[in-house]
């Protein structure tokens, strides 16, 4: 062997192992893709040869871009994520890695496979359907040769030996799971049959053991990720081993936020006294109602006390610290127009902070889907699948409620008008109606075209609220909400009322009349720092009352809106009474 030779030739250090990419087209950057962990924890245990990499992308990336990526080294195998948020361009990309990288083995899975694999060329792909747990060993010996079936098979919930494993690693959390949510499932199934829902295609449900639960959770915590999503499909099904979940959480060390899918007639009375001493921005809970409608919930096979759940959300609302986001389905069998504005009315009245409410989705091999011709579903063909039209609502009353819908998503969904949508609830009023108008209104300006900034939103319930009797109340409450969001001065669609004090004004008579000292506010020192930091505002005593801030009966007060948050979910600045109007201030 000549020198040449010699020095050409790999020694075993050197040579590369053959590398398998994992790859996520999540929805946003800060979301992570759970599937591919477990894939990666699977292909270590059977080909623990290969080299495998996590690559995470979102579908707002370039195309072109993202392909450069997932080729670049000519990868052994390339395995897909398929979801219905990213399957086509999954299905682009599995056709371009095929072009570029004749010889590389790719495999899909995920929800959306056994759709991609009526869509996809021949040969382009396997398809991995179901559970990667529960794939027989023969699809790693078939990775191996090259010779991949066009499908595998694999149940998790029919497994006779159920073992669950941890899918997170050390490096992990610097690496493809560094600035993102983390998802996490403490157990697997659900105890519905939603005929909506892929959930309903699989029986049974397996916990994990809560020791398994509190280890794998205080290793997550140790590197004290912003958010922990738990992907449990009803994570209060066993009331008792929630609590204790729970309980766990908050004696941990960290900032998290937890966000939990919520059955809300499971909860129990030892349930609620825990979450009294839960602080704001820890807990989020998402309880998916659906539809209020008797007949639409037994249709979709929702089993759920809708008599309990008014009064639970309400309870959990009135705690102020845990955030609510509340799901109803637009397009539901037996929903009218009618009913569905019923559903919101009845989901408006228990006080959710966000009241989500999308099209339904008639996704491939669920019941509904089965049975679409018997309910008169139109739908689309293409992910997500959305509804156009049923045997209920024909595509022109489908549209006219989306755009509804849209309109609360803008309105109601954000942190801008807490205070009215309260003093709405209160007076028990047409809310389904009053939200029409405001439909209707911003129409005029073209309100689902444009960016719906606050003072836009602002602009349009002004000129609602000024068909009203209560108007002036209304104007009041925006001014408030409006100050409390963080701004020093009003927009000008609030700023000149007729016969309403101007903050200026209110800011000079409580500067003429406020002591040197006032205790918990300022001191003799600090007053001029007070109130130049500090807003004024004079408020009625309809409102002073409503709202339950301090006062005297029915009388006007000034408050000061402190560039201070709220130790609440919404951490609005706070708000101080310092003085009643008529009592040693000037009216």
């Amino acid at each position: 062997m000549t020198e040449t030779s010699s020095r050409q030739e790999k020694t075993p250090a050197t040579i590369s192992r053959p590398r398998i990419k994992l790859v996520a087209l999540n929805a946003r950057y800060t979301h992570s893709c759970l599937a591919l962990f477990y894939i990666r924890n699977e292909l270590a245990v059977h080909l623990p040869e290969m080299e495998v990499e996590i690559l995470q992308l979102t579908i707002n990336d370039n195309s072109y871009e993202s392909l450069l990526r997932i080729t670049a080294d000519e990868p052994f195998g390339v395995f897909f994520s398929a979801a219905i948020w990213n399957s086509n361009k999954i299905a682009e990309l599995a056709a371009d890695v095929r072009a570029c990288l004749p010889d590389c083995r790719i495999v899909v899975g995920g929800p959306e496979a056994g759709v991609l694999r009526d869509k996809l060329p021949l040969k382009c792909c396997s398809m991995v359907i179901g559970d990667i747990e529960a794939v027989d060993s023969q699809f790693y010996r078939d990775l191996i040769s090259g010779q991949l079936q066009d499908t595998y098979q694999g149940r998790f919930l029919k497994l006779q030996d159920k073992v669950l494993g941890y899918p997170f690693r050390d490096e992990d959390f610097a690496g493809p799971l560094k600035n993102r949510h983390i998802y996490y499932e403490s157990s697997r199934g659900c105890p519905y049959s939603c005929t909506y829902c892929l959930s309903a295609t699989e029986r049974g449900l397996y916990h994990k053991d809560i020791e398994q639960v509190q280890a794998e959770l205080e290793h997550i915590l140790s590197y004290n990720p912003r958010v922990v999503r738990f992907v449990d499909r009803t994570f209060n099904d066993l009331p008792e081993r929630a609590l204790a979940i729970w309980k766990f959480l908050l004696s941990c060390d960290c900032d998290t936020l937890f966000h939990f899918e919520i059955a809300p007639d499971r909860f129990t009375q030892e349930m609620f006294e825990f979450l009294e001493t839960v602080g704001p921005n820890r807990f989020q809970f998402e309880i998916g109602i659906q539809s209020t409608n008797p007949g639409t919930l037994e249709a979709i096979n929702r089993r759920m006390d809708i008599g309990r759940v008014g009064p639970i959300i309400e309870k959990i609302e009135s705690l102020e610290t845990i955030h609510l986001h509340v799901d109803l389905i637009l397009g539901l069998p037996y929903e009218t127009r009618e009913s569905f504005a019923d559903s919101f009315r009845a989901v408006f009245a228990m006080g959710a902070h966000y009241i989500q409410m999308g099209l339904l989705k008639i996704l491939p091999d669920t019941p509904i889907c089965h049975g679409a011709n018997e309910y008169g579903y139109v739908h689309s063909v293409h992910p997500p699948y959305p509804v156009f039209a049923n045997n209920w609502l024909n595509c022109s009353q489908m549209s006219v409620l989306y755009w509804f819908c849209e309109c609360v998503e803008k309105f109601h969904n954000n942190r801008y008008f807490v205070s009215l949508w309260r003093y709405l609830r209160h007076q028990g009023g047409d809310i389904f109606s009053f939200f029409q108008l405001l439909l209707q209104e911003g129409g005029k300006v073209g309100l689902l075209q444009r960016a719906a900034t606050q003072e836009l939103l602002c602009e349009i319930l002004v000129k609602v609220a000024s068909e009203r009797s209560d108007c002036s109340r209304i104007c009041e409450l925006l001014r408030y909400d409006w100050l409390r969001c963080g701004f020093r001065k009003l927009p000008s669609c609030l700023e000149h009322v007729a016969g309403e004090e101007s903050m200026e004004m209110s800011r000079d008579i409580l500067y003429q009349s406020l002591p040197e000292e006032l205790t918990d506010m300022y001191t003799t020192q600090s007053r001029n720092q007070f109130f130049k930091r500090s807003v004024f505002l004079k408020l009625s005593g309809e409102v002073t009352t409503f709202l339950g801030l301090p006062g005297s009966g029915n009388a006007a007060v000034r408050v000061a809106v402190v560039q201070e948050r709220e130790k609440t979910i919404h951490a609005h600045n706070r708000v101080f009474v310092v003085g009643e109007v008529g009592n040693g201030q000037t009216d």
